[in-house]
């Protein structure tokens, strides 16, 4: 089973960007994704952005893991 999550681009560094991960910040690859700009919600998967995603369908994932947070013993 493969995992990947909604990150949100903050700089754009040639093959690499900073993102933010619920109030984490990494450095990831954007090779496969050229076309990503500051702004938008990118799909991360081990280290690298997969694919550009729509706002709506970023904020909709990630307030799920906040409600399997709150439900959780990890928050």
């Amino acid at each position: 089973m493969c995992l990947a999550i909604p990150a949100l681009i903050l700089s754009l560094h040639d093959d690499s960007a900073e993102v933010d991960i619920g109030g984490l910040r990494r450095t990831i690859g954007t090779m496969l994704t050229p076309q990503v700009k500051v702004g938008d919600y990118v799909l991360l998967h081990t280290g690298y952005s997969i694919g550009i995603l729509k706002p709506e369908e970023a904020e909709e994932t990630l307030a799920l893991f906040r409600e399997m947070a709150e439900l959780s013993d990890f928050h």
